[in-house]
């Protein structure tokens, strides 16, 4: 199993790069959100990689973070979630975006994505929202209301910026960043969405 290459971009497309490691070329699928990090032809870079291998094919993935690839084999856990599909996921959110929207169950979010249809975005909910490890991402203010209280405003303020005519996409990236504490209010955090989409 390759978990780790670093070496030489020869070759870089909006999808896929080769790595030169001792002479031996790679190829390597990358989320975008991955590759416009990377550095130019010519120059080394260091990422963790996944072999996914059937019977028909064997495709090389790289990943800048050991968080990105472990995430990544999550997604293929999930029922008739395959390569493609889990790629088009990480290009999409950030790790801790993706963590959140299975967290908060934002089915609809998650559905926005290409090739991401609402049965299989209710799947992913469904399937991973139990395996993931999300401290960081603890929404809970005091209690265990508290979380319930969080996701109500979340999800009242989410709708408010689609009823202006915002996508999925812009209403998540709006909210994202958002601290939420125990005098958490809607108009608050309708407030600091408008600013982050005012800003963008």
């Amino acid at each position: 199993m390759i978990g780790y290459l670093r070496g030489k971009i020869l070759e870089k497309t909006s999808e896929q790069i080769i790595l030169d490691v001792g002479g031996v070329g790679y190829i390597l699928s990358l989320p975008t959100s991955a590759l416009f990090k990377l550095p130019a032809k010519g120059e080394e870079v260091s990422l963790f990689t996944y072999l996914y291998v059937r019977e028909d094919t064997m495709q090389l993935f790289g990943f800048i973070s050991q968080a990105d690839k472990e995430l990544f084999e999550k997604l293929l856990s999930v029922t008739k979630i395959g390569p493609k599909v889990a790629l088009a996921l990480l290009s999409a959110f950030s790790v801790n975006s993706l963590k959140k929207a299975i967290l908060l169950e934002d089915v609809d979010l998650l559905a926005a994505i290409p090739g991401i249809g609402k049965k299989t975005a209710q799947r992913l909910v469904l399937e991973l929202k139990e395996k993931l490890a999300l401290p960081e991402l603890e929404i809970v203010s005091v209690d265990s209301s508290g979380e319930k209280d969080f996701k109500a405003l979340y999800t009242q303020v989410r709708e408010a910026l689609l009823n202006l005519g915002y996508s999925p996409l812009e209403a998540k990236s709006a909210l994202d960043g958002y601290q939420a504490n125990d005098k958490t209010s809607a108009e608050e955090m309708l407030k600091f969405a408008l600013k982050n989409l005012a800003s963008s």
